[in-house]
This record gives C-alpha cells, sequence and structure tokens, in this order.
C-alpha cells in the first residue's frame, strides 16, 4: 500500500504558490494564490511582519475605504471616486438660477418657534397671496393602448399596477398634447430605470427619428433602456444633475435639431425647477442667441410662404405642431412638491409681485404640510369627542363617521391652524408650485405653457 502524501501541516510549509497564513478554524493554510514575491494573499496581508509596519488611512477621495499611505500617490490616480473629465454639457450651476445671498437671512428658526402674531401674519399673507388662484384641478386620469398587456398581466403586484396606471396616464396626456410622434428627441428627467421613456419607445411602434435622452444622477441598477435595439429610435443615458445639464451641447440636439418633448414621472419639486430652466432659459434662449428662428419666420417669397403655410396646416392635421420649436412640450408628473429652493425657484418674479420674499418662501414650503395633516386633537380632548358623539347618537338616529378627530368643518372658516392650500406660480409660461397637497394626484400630468413667443 502506496504511502499518503503528507499534508502543508505535516510538513509545516503551505502549498507553493498559495498563502502562508495558518487558518485555525479550518485547521489548515489559505489556499489563496500569492502575488510573486509576497508570502500572503491580500486578505491576510496585514498577518506578516513586514506588512504590520505599513500604516493605512482613510482614501480622501471617499472616505469609505482605506489605502495604506505609501501607496497613496499610484492609488488617487486609479480610485473609481476621483474626479473624471466633465463631458461638453456640464456647465457648473448653468440651470441654477442667480444666487442672491442677501435675500435668505444666514439664520432662519424654526416655523414651531415662531410667536402666535408671527405665524398669523404668514397665514394671512398666504391666504391674500392665493385669492384669486384658480387652484381647483380637474383629475384627467387617462391611459394608453401600449400599457393594456402589460396592465392586465395577473403576475403583477399592488405595486407594479399602480407605477403601471401613472405611466399609463402620463402616455395618454402626452398623447393629447399631440406630442407622441416621429422627429422628436424625448428627454427624461430622473429617469431612474428609464421605464416611463420604455413605454413611450413602445407607444410609437416604428417611427422615424427618435431619440431618448435619459438624465440621472446617480447609478442605477435593472436599467431597461439597454434591451432596446430598434433602428429608429436611439437610447442615450446622461449621469449627470440637471444642475449642471446644457442640452445645446449635445450632438444630437446640436446637429439633429429635433424638437425637444421634457417628460418626468416622480420628479421633486427643485428638480421640477431645474427641469424647466434646463428646457427654457438655457435651451430654447440659445436658439434665440444665435438668431436661429423658426423656418416660418425665415420665409421672405410670398410663393414659398403660402406653400409652408399649407403644409403646416396639413402637418396639423396629422398631429404635428404648426411652427417647430426648440422645445415642442413639456409633461412633468411632481412629487414632494416641499422639495423646492428659493434660488432655483421659477416663480420668483411672480412671488415678488405679490409682495413675498425668500422668508415667506422658507416659511409656505414648510407650511404645505398642513394642506394634509392639520392639527390634530390630543388624545384626551379626541376622546370626549367620542364620549359627546356617543351621547347625540344615543338622542338622535343620523350617524357622523368622522373619525373622532375632525377639528375642521368643511368651510373656509375651521378652527385656527388648519389650512388647505395649493399656489401655482406662473410667470410668462413657466410654472412652479410652491405649496400643494401632498396627495396630488400622480396621474394628472404637469403641463406648462409653452414659451411666449417675441
Amino acid at each position: 500500500m502506496a504511502a499518503s502524501t503528507p499534508s502543508p501541516r505535516d510538513t509545516g510549509f503551505p502549498a507553493e504558490g498559495r498563502c502562508s497564513y495558518y487558518v485555525e478554524k479550518k485547521k489548515r493554510f489559505c489556499r489563496m494564490v500569492v502575488a510573486a514575491g509576497k508570502r500572503f494573499c491580500g486578505e491576510h496581508a496585514g498577518a506578516a511582519e513586514e506588512e504590520n509596519t505599513r500604516k493605512r488611512i482613510l482614501c480622501p477621495l471617499d472616505p469609505k475605504h482605506t489605502v495604506y499611505e505609501d501607496q497613496l500617490a499610484k492609488h488617487l490616480k486609479k480610485c473609481n471616486s476621483r474626479e473624471k473629465p466633465k463631458p461638453d454639457f456640464f456647465i457648473q450651476d448653468i440651470n441654477a438660477g442667480l444666487k442672491d445671498e442677501t435675500e435668505i437671512p444666514e439664520q432662519l428658526v424654526p416655523i414651531s418657534s415662531l410667536s402666535e402674531e408671527q405665524l398669523e401674519n404668514l397665514i394671512k399673507k398666504l391666504r391674500k397671496a392665493s385669492e384669486g388662484l384658480n387652484s381647483t384641478l380637474k383629475d384627467d386620469i387617462r391611459s394608453h393602448p401600449a400599457l393594456l398587456d402589460a396592465l392586465n398581466d395577473p403576475r403583477n403586484g399592488d405595486s407594479a399596477i399602480k407605477h403601471l396606471k401613472q405611466q399609463a396616464s402620463i402616455l395618454g396626456n402626452i398623447e393629447k398634447l399631440k406630442l407622441l410622434g416621429p422627429r422628436r428627441c424625448f428627454v427624461e428627467f430622473g429617469a431612474g430605470k428609464g421605464k416611463l421613456s420604455h413605454w413611450v419607445d413602445i407607444a410609437l411602434k416604428d417611427a422615424e427619428k427618435v431619440h431618448f435622452i435619459l438624465v440621472e444622477k446617480v447609478t442605477t441598477r435593472f436599467k431597461v433602456d439597454g434591451k432596446h435595439r430598434k433602428e429608429n429610435s436611439v437610447f442615450e443615458r446622461l449621469q449627470i444633475d440637471i444642475q449642471h445639464l446644457c442640452l445645446s451641447k449635445i450632438p444630437v440636439l446640436r446637429e439633429g435639431k429635433l424638437p425637444v418633448v421634457g417628460i418626468g414621472k416622480h420628479l421633486c419639486g427643485v428638480a421640477t425647477d431645474l427641469a424647466l430652466r434646463c428646457l427654457i432659459e438655457t435651451y430654447a434662449a440659445s436658439y434665440e442667441e444665435r438668431n436661429e428662428e423658426p423656418l416660418a419666420k425665415r420665409i421672405k417669397n410670398d410663393k414659398t410662404e403660402t406653400k409652408v403655410n399649407t403644409l403646416a396646416k396639413e402637418g396639423n392635421e396629422r398631429n404635428v405642431p404648426e411652427k417647430w420649436s426648440p422645445v415642442a412640450g413639456i409633461v412633468i408628473a411632481l412629487c414632494c412638491h416641499h422639495r423646492c429652493d428659493w434660488r432655483h425657484y421659477v416663480g420668483k418674479e411672480y412671488f415678488r409681485a405679490l409682495g413675498l420674499g425668500a422668508v415667506e418662501f422658507h416659511y409656505f414650503q414648510r407650511m404645505s404640510s398642513w394642506a394634509t395633516c392639520g392639527m390634530r386633537k390630543t388624545l384626551l380632548e379626541a376622546a370626549d369627542i367620542t364620549t359627546e358623539r356617543q351621547d347625540r347618537q344615543n338622542d338622535s338616529s343620523e350617524e357622523h363617521d368622522d373619525g373622532g378627530c375632525r377639528v375642521a368643518d368643511d368651510g373656509a372658516d375651521g378652527l385656527p391652524g388648519y389650512v388647505t392650500m395649493f399656489i401655482v406660480c406662473n410667470t410668462e409660461g413657466e410654472v412652479s408650485v410652491i405649496a400643494a397637497q401632498s396627495s396630488f394626484p400622480l396621474s394628472q400630468a404637469y403641463i406648462p405653457a409653452p414659451p411666449v413667443e417675441a
């Protein structure tokens, strides 16, 4: 019988080319391959005497990982957190708006620290500013045949159904505005996985010359835009903050002259303001600066003008805009209306016209939650109300289902402290929401008016 081969432990040495660290728990040497000239693998490098003398420090670019101090210079050249070269379409704070530090005090006290008189004044200003505003929005919940099969899929859970209904309604509103057509560039702000652009592409079928630009500032997993391989539609993803995005520097928009349709789903207040600035103040304004007027404005020959007008009328019947413009339309479904900032806010002129400024904006922003929460009674007061209601029910057959904690009547003259408000600010085609009910239906598209032509 042949003798068995001695194990590395029996010989007191690890296998050739393997780590020299002895794992007590496994009763054997580590089997990881080591680098040339090294005794230990990367996992057990600290066990070597020569490695113990080296100091590890936090990476200055990203403190989530460490690096050997003597290899810092080499590490900074290849660290994944290093600053990468900026693309041409990155222009620092191009859509941020003007920064006026004199308007915003250095320190604003919380709204809970305001005196009763200060709070009363704020509420009066808010009610005065909202007088005459048509704050009643009619639900326009739509759908689209492109999502019919997905909506009827029995495998969908509640969350999937909710998002599909929202996407179908946004798509229906895009079609209602006659923006769903060929030869366009759809820019999805806050794209995430790119689901909204995905359904727009399916709805367009084989439309010609369709380009999708998906804007998202963070890396995203399980993206769907990479699955599209249609010849007539191109998907391009930009990892950039909307605040620094210059659309006129993107090659397809600079060379192709495609009208842009801005879309978005679940875009917070500040992102909506930045998207509006990106489309109207930056992109559309760049055409005016270069004197690139629409074709209909450059016509000087009467015969040609007649021909163009005829073509425009025919195009209008085919859901094509009568005049070409850099921004064909904007359809954005909002979320998190309170997440807005005075510097980025697009309705400053309208706000100032009402005698309001940055301080009022700051407090109105926080007061927006009053639209849904109100001022609730304490548990003791709620119990008293419940007992009183039960006594009334014994004397009357009429039932009142108010949950035992209702504090405001349906009228405007409810108890002090309960304010329902919805302020829409509109300045020459630019629209933004400063304060709104947090239960604003996402199925209702947020559609600013087109820019006013000079």
